[in-house]
């Protein structure tokens, strides 16, 4: 099927339209849903199979691939750790310095490399230094995700979406942005950015229970046992709730009868000789069902089993450890029945928190996103297994790969060499960040599944498929007819004014879409709109640029803000309290500055 050419803009249209609304309702993941798109126009005739191979030829999915692997390295190497253990000694049991010393984080190493693992690492980090101060994480991951957010914009590899509006603008005729242009209005707004954050912060954002403390108030410890219903028991034939294992206290999680596996069996369920049950509880509740008329409690030698009801097989201490999963996760969009936790890992999954809710009741086919928290139940080594075999990141208790801190001043160089040999257009970005990150990798600090691991492909095929419905914007017609509509609309308004109602937009629609797709829908239109009030179309391209990463208001903007969503325990309403108005500042910074450093008519 094939449209007439003539209503290929209304077609678009209707697609962003669609698109928009199915971002905003997370019906299915960004990047899915940006494929779908791109079906949907070439089902329609609006794009060509041609048009859409044509946009990997743009160059800046391609650099962003490659400095994730560089980012990775630097993760890998631990030269993020080796910061936060030193800012933890600064910081002693001071919040205050604490916070500064985030905040400086954030903006001295997000120019460099990719701030969704850096915050990852730095997850951990803050949580178990909140621990020995007694304080809320959720009173410092929001500044940590912010100061990130802010320190990404201050050079041109400091963020995909500083590299992907560079290379929209490139494709549509603007020079290139060199490494540091952007650097002094950058700096001032970010600072701006932090000096608020560090005044603000402490004062309105919430102290909240992390997901581990809500299920384990009491901090009475935890473990598992393995009971065994012996020959003569009293209990053959009754049922869970009369054997008192079917309530809050004691959780029955598996039942093994025979050849038969039931998983949670109901409290109805009769017990029968020969029954093994897998059991997690607290050591209290165990005390308690010892000292019960009914059952006896008592790892009994063979000769003597008829002589209890239950007997103790096995007991494993265990630790409660929150993991978070992310952008790259293999357990991803897969069912809970697919993981098989008990039988592989032994180990138990208590709640998930998603999105503003602790989830409980997590049934076979409940599937996990990236973003959510896991509360996961076992002994450290089977957890720790588990999460490496998932890319899991373990934020509480848990222990990461070991780190080749040796390797770390190659690390360093390659992103440092990346930088200034681009300073100096000695080569392009790209080829540079391609020779940093294959150096990273046959160098070792990198092993090659690890560098594919630390690419996030669905913000490359989001930012792919963005490309191909951009040109389909532009060869619809739709982009110069939005650019001119919106110049017809904005009356008489000065440059300045266009540019600043430009930036408020683009930071709004950040808000609720993907920042990338936001960046690559944007920057065609606000040329057309400059190339339409004749003036230099750079500004509006920078003032895009600058507003795309500046998502503060909500969680789903931004995946930084996601992290910290979870990991945090907050609710919505968090981000909007702190970020509305850092979200102000940094849109009246950016208009006041902007036109001082690149002039509507150089």
């Amino acid at each position: 099927m094939s449209l007439p050419e003539s209503t290929h803009a209304l077609a678009v249209g209707l697609v962003l339209l669609a698109l928009f609304v199915t971002f905003v309702r997370e019906w299915v993941k960004p990047d899915i849903a940006a494929l779908g798109a791109v079906v949907g126009l070439l089902v329609l005739g609006v794009l060509t199979p041609a048009q859409v191979l044509g946009v990997f030829s743009n160059s800046a999915p391609f650099t962003i691939a490659c400095l994730f692997v560089i980012s990775g390295a630097l993760g890998r190497t631990g030269c993020v750790d080796w910061l936060g253990e030193r800012m933890a000694r600064a910081a002693g049991q001071s919040e205050s310095r604490l916070l500064v010393g985030l905040l400086l984080i954030g903006l001295l190493v997000s120019p460099f490399i990719n701030n969704t693992p850096l915050v990852m690492v730095m997850i951990p980090v803050v949580i178990t230094l909140a621990g020995r101060m007694a304080l809320s994480p959720s009173r410092l991951l929001i500044p940590l995700s912010y100061a990130t957010i802010l320190g990404g914009m201050v050079t041109m590899v400091g963020t995909s979406t500083n590299i992907l509006v560079d290379g929209v603008a490139r494709s549509l005729g603007l020079q290139p942005f060199s490494m540091f242009e952007i650097t002094a209005p950058a700096l001032v707004i970010a600072l701006a950015g932090c000096a608020f954050l560090l005044v603000f912060a402490r004062r309105w954002l919430p102290a909240r229970e992390t997901l581990t403390q809500q299920f384990t108030g009491s901090g009475d410890r935890l473990f598992m046992t393995e009971l065994f219903v012996p020959e003569g028991s009293r209990l053959n034939g009754r049922t869970l709730q009369d054997a008192r294992l079917a309530h809050g206290a004691i959780q029955v999680l598996k039942l093994f009868r025979g050849e038969e596996e039931y998983s949670s069996p109901a409290a109805d369920t009769r017990l029968q000789t020969g029954d093994r049950l897998v059991v997690h509880t607290r050591s209290s509740a165990m005390v308690d069902l010892r000292g019960s008329d009914l059952i006896g409690l008592h790892a009994a030698p063979a000769p003597d089993r008829s002589a209890h009801d239950l007997e103790t097989l096995r007991r494993r201490d265990v630790v409660i450890v929150e993991a978070l999963v992310g952008q790259t996760s293999r357990y991803v969009q897969r069912p809970i029945r697919d993981l098989d936790l008990a039988s592989r890992y032994s180990i138990h999954l208590i709640a998930v928190h998603r999105k503003n809710a602790s989830i409980a009741d997590i049934g076979d086919d409940f599937q996990l996103q990236f973003g959510d928290v896991l509360l996961v139940e076992g002994t450290p080594r089977q957890i720790q297994r588990f999460c490496d075999n998932g890319d899991l990141f373990a934020i509480t208790e848990g222990k990461t790969a070991p780190q080749r801190r040796h390797k770390a001043p190659i690390a360093l160089a390659s992103i440092a060499g990346v930088m200034a040999l681009a300073a100096f257009d000695v080569m392009p970005i790209e080829g540079l960040a391609l020779i940093g990150a294959v150096l990273v990798v046959v160098t070792g600090c990198l092993k090659p599944d690890e560098a594919y691991k630390s690419i996030e492909w669905p913000i490359l095929m989001l930012i792919y498929a963005m490309l191909a419905v951009s040109v389909a914007m532009k060869d619809s017609g739709l982009s110069a007819l939005a650019a001119q509509s919106l110049v017809h609309w904005g009356g008489g308004l000065s440059p300045w004014l266009v540019l600043s109602l430009v930036i408020l937009a683009t930071s709004i629609a950040t808000e609720f879409i993907s920042n990338n797709a936001v960046a690559v829908l944007f920057t065609p239109v606000v040329i057309g709109v400059a190339l339409e009030l004749g003036v230099d179309p750079r500004p509006f391209v920078v003032g895009v640029m600058f507003a795309a990463s500046a998502s503060f208001a909500t969680p789903i903007g931004y995946q930084t803000n996601t992290l910290v969503y979870s990991a945090g325990n907050y609710r919505f309403s968090d981000f909007a309290r702190l970020g509305v108005p850092l979200n102000l500042v940094v849109w009246l910074a950016a208009s006041a500055l902007i036109p001082l450093f690149w002039p509507f008519h150089p």
